[in-house]
């Protein structure tokens, strides 16, 4: 071996016929899928599914109004099984805010589409951890506090596993007393459904160009808090989305509150990362959206017990990539299926899995292995996944181009007429720059003064942080890497004023300066990083790339 070569470290080395990434909806339907069909079959097919965060549901999070159809698919019997959906959608309400006022639009206004009927309010990690369960009752290992942070590669090229579970890199890039070299798991197919901008996702996607061809992806970013309310206020069942302020109408978002389970009032507000004013906060849009009469009625008197915040995928139809490649699969919000008018993705990370898992078993009982799982694309292209995405195609880049307002009005026009058929009158419009390119220039726009959070209905962010329960072992490399280090003071904070202080939520990112108010240098908090992802999505030099941290770092979140 030449003497500049690196030695590869030992790694103890598992085999598996599947390898799925990610304990979410998608990964855990794909490997319950698969075992039912082995089950069915009287044959036998080992699966293992690697979760980064220390418990499974430790780092879901969604509003979350479930559509129950892709649970139904997975198990027709899933109410009596306990899966943990109890509270049913009883009130659908829809309002515009202005500063002090709302004005309602009647739901018969909205496309049945979007109503809630038969839906289910709960918590998305509470019902992975459920299903967790039932894939555990199949066969199915589940790993988790084991990041997958690597790929592994065979000599033509094909995905043929993954790294997991290395520990004790310290801060300096040297293995520390406590190192492990992780294992590499070798799967006959690797399954990815790390959720949205997942690391090894992008990295595939990259790798052997699956978005060539398609629309650049867009994001949100969904803010959330958990509330406990007195009973006075409680209405379990209640649903209320809003648009409008304090947002301006070329900025694109709204809040979501859902009532459900022991007095809980889930409320959350979301923010379009195609925004041009470098100075807005949407962690800060938040905090004071909450002082609207219409939302601050349902929180008085209650208490916030959990923080989060996580990328929202938003392109749809246009932005979804080639599904396979040499040796596995996208999955879920790794593929971007989440319907993005309805908010709801879960029904479909759901049956993606189901669809993958039915062609892996196919390609494992003839024999077959590391090739491309091509009938898992032709399986989408018939399934109500794209249906779906099909109908809302351009409700997205009508609200981009056109603002909240008049965008959203052609919006519902788009989701009436698509309803026959899928036909529309726009075609299908693209989706344009990404969603980094549409910063603006901080000469250009307004700064703008936010209000002093009150401690009872708005809150700082280091607080919020804290109701997170995120950790992260210090003595380790930041995950959070700057491709060039001298890009945050030398072009971004003079041309944009360093936005990442701002769309960051979680207190990242600082730019601190000397006792003269001078020479200022660029700070990374990445202790407090909720693994949300908007700093590689936003950054205009994208500069900030976000890598996975040792296993079971980040947020606890809890019935989020």
């Amino acid at each position: 071996m030449p003497a500049n070569e690196p030695v590869a470290p030992e790694r103890e080395t598992m085999a598996y016929d599947v390898v799925i990434v990610g304990a979410g909806p998608s990964g855990l339907s794909a490997a319950i899928r698969l075992k039912q069909l082995a089950r069915d079959a009287g044959t036998d097919v080992s699966v293992a599914v690697l979760e980064k965060g220390s418990e499974v549901g430790a780092h879901i999070l969604s509003g979350a109004v479930i559509d129950p159809v892709g649970l139904a698919e997975l198990f027709p019997d899933w109410e009596a099984k306990g899966a943990p959906l109890e509270t049913a959608v009883t009130s659908d309400r829809f309002l515009l805010l202005g500063r002090r006022l709302a004005l309602e639009i009647p739901m018969w206004l909205m496309p049945k589409y979007v109503h809630n009927d038969g839906n289910r309010i709960a918590s998305l990690g509470n019902l992975c951890r459920w299903l967790a369960g039932q894939a555990e009752a199949l066969g199915v290992e589940i790993y988790p506090g084991m990041a997958a942070s690597e790929l592994v590669h065979d000599a033509e090229g094909r995905v043929t596993g993954v790294v997991a579970g290395v520990f004790g890199i310290d801060r300096n890039g040297e293995k520390g007393p406590d190192y492990q070299p992780g294992v590499a798991l070798h799967g006959k197919y690797v399954m990815i459904g790390e959720g949205a901008r997942g690391a090894l996702a992008q990295q595939i996607i990259h790798r052997f160009g699956l978005a060539d061809g398609r629309q650049p992806q867009k994001y949100g970013i969904g803010l959330k808090e958990l509330w406990q309310v007195p009973a006075s206020v409680f209405r379990p069942g209640f649903v209320q989305h809003t648009l409008g302020w304090p947002l301006d109408d070329k900025t694109g978002g709204g809040s979501f509150m859902y009532h459900f389970g022991d007095n809980y009032v889930a409320f959350g507000f979301i923010v379009h990362l195609d925004y041009e004013n470098p100075w807005l906060s949407p962690f800060d849009e938040f905090q004071r959206v909450k002082h609207h009469p219409s939302i601050s009625r349902h929180l008085r008197g209650g208490k916030r017990v959990a923080y989060g915040a996580r990328a929202v995928i938003e392109g749809g139809l246009q932005a979804v990539p080639k599904l396979h490649f040499p040796g596995g699969v996208l999955l879920g919000d790794s593929a971007g299926f989440l319907n993005f008018p309805r908010i709801k993705g879960s029904h479909n990370a759901i049956k993606s899995g189901m669809l993958a898992a039915e062609a892996a078993y196919a390609a494992l009982q003839a024999g077959r292995a590391g090739d491309d799982l091509i009938a898992y694309e032709q399986a989408y292209q018939a399934s109500r996944i794209r249906r779906e995405l099909h109908t809302v195609r351009n409700v997205k880049p009508l609200w981009s181009k056109y603002g909240t307002i008049f965008g959203n009005t052609l919006g519902l026009i788009e989701m009436f007429t698509t309803r026959f058929g899928g036909f529309s009158l726009f075609g299908t419009i693209k989706l344009g720059k990404t969603d980094a390119v549409a910063t603006g220039l901080g000469a250009d726009h307004r700064p703008i003064a936010y209000p002093k959070p009150d401690g009872v209905l708005s809150f700082d962010k280091l607080s919020s942080v804290f109701l997170s329960n995120t950790h992260h072992h210090e003595n380790q490399p930041a995950h959070l890497k700057l491709k060039d280090p001298s890009v945050p003071i030398s072009v971004n904070l003079p041309k944009y004023g360093e936005p990442a202080r701002l769309y960051c939520p979680a207190g990242v990112y600082e730019v601190l300066y000397d006792d003269k108010g001078e020479n200022p240098r660029f700070q990374i908090n990445f202790q407090n990083c909720v693994h949300c992802k908007t700093c590689d999505i936003k950054d205009p030099s994208r500069n900030i790339v976000w890598t996975t941290p040792q296993g079971g770092d980040g947020p606890n979140y809890p019935n989020m």
